[in-house]
């Protein structure tokens, strides 16, 4: 809400989820407060669903009448390409429908309009927030709501032998940035242990080096293309070029965690790209911020700044080396 409050004057807040959705309020038009959004997209915001109509919840089989109604309604639209059906939820909403029912219902609806429906990358939204006492409801590509996943939240499923949820966030960075890891060549994971990081990285069939006083998960040492050393960050040094990628995800000071990415930035060939998080540790997230990244900018361009769904307490910075 600060974020936004610094690129809009006059934007009101209304609390849904504690902590998790909100309501706004604008002086603008919604192309207008798109533009603002792609012009200067917030770090924290991750989703953004317009709310074309307000319909009052009956708590019965009447909901889901409404809500097909507006479908058919939107009968051109339908037929414009793939659409996706999203449902979210407030505790304790009288809206009785799961979020399968609803999607069962209004996409035999869409079918019957004679349009296609997606789970992923579709070309449309139709996106409904259930309150406590209305449904909010707006139609939006996934570039407009930010993500083509329920309110940003990206889920993937865990596999049978990983070794850190901590690979999930590498693996929506891929996706909020618009990356292919595979593409790479030769990483550096400063801060590895366990090595979930790490382990997604040989999987894309990169060579790795790992450096972290602490111990890599056992399984890893299968993989041929790995060099792990056992040692801080600080004491290795490397040829020149010798990396197309550097990736840290340490739990540790973020100005320090800074420094010690700049030290290694020799090791890096010209446009190498650099996936880090920074932990928000201190009561003034946006100033760590805008100090780790001024920092940084002295050897690296800022992309893309975003707290990530599987982010907790910081944020994953996306840069590429000057």
């Amino acid at each position: 809400m600060e974020e936004l409050r610094r690129l809009v004057n006059g934007i009101k807040f209304t609390q849904l989820i504690a902590g998790e959705a909100f309501k706004m309020e604008v002086p603008l038009s919604r192309e207008e407060m798109l533009g603002v959004i792609r012009t200067n997209e917030p770090i924290f915001l991750r989703h953004l669903q317009p709310i074309d109509r307000a319909l009052p919840i009956h708590g019965n089989a009447d909901d889901l009448q409404a809500l097909s109604d507006l479908i058919r309604s939107a009968r051109m639209r339908c037929a414009e390409g793939t659409t996706a059906i999203h449902l979210r939820r407030v505790e304790g909403t009288p809206f009785v429908y799961t979020a399968a029912d609803t999607k069962a219902v209004l996409d035999a609806v869409i079918m019957e309009l004679g349009g296609d429906t997606a789970m992923q990358s579709p070309d449309q939204i139709f996106s409904i927030f259930a309150g406590a006492e209305e449904l909010y409801v707006g139609w939006g590509t996934p570039d407009e709501q930010l993500s083509d996943w329920p309110g940003g939240a990206v889920r993937f499923q865990r596999e049978e032998g990983q070794i850190s949820r901590a690979k999930f966030k590498l693996l929506e960075a891929e996706r909020a940035f618009k990356l292919y890891l595979e593409n790479f060549r030769e990483a550096l994971d400063i801060g590895a242990a366990p090595g979930g990081w790490t382990h997604l990285l040989l999987e894309r069939g990169l060579r790795v080096t790992a450096i972290d006083p602490a111990e890599l998960h056992p399984s890893l040492s299968a993989y041929p293309r790995l060099t792990k050393m056992k040692k801080n960050a600080s004491d290795v040094q490397f040829a020149p070029n010798t990396f197309d990628l550097l990736v840290c995800d340490m739990s540790w000071s973020p100005m320090q965690m800074a420094k010690l990415v700049l030290e290694k930035t020799d090791a890096l060939t010209d446009g190498a790209t650099a996936i880090i998080t920074v932990k928000l540790m201190h009561k003034k997230p946006l100033q760590t911020i805008r100090d780790v990244v001024s920092k940084l900018e002295t050897a690296f361009v800022l992309q893309k700044a975003k707290q990530l769904f599987h982010n907790r307490d910081e944020i994953t910075l996306y840069l590429i080396k000057k």
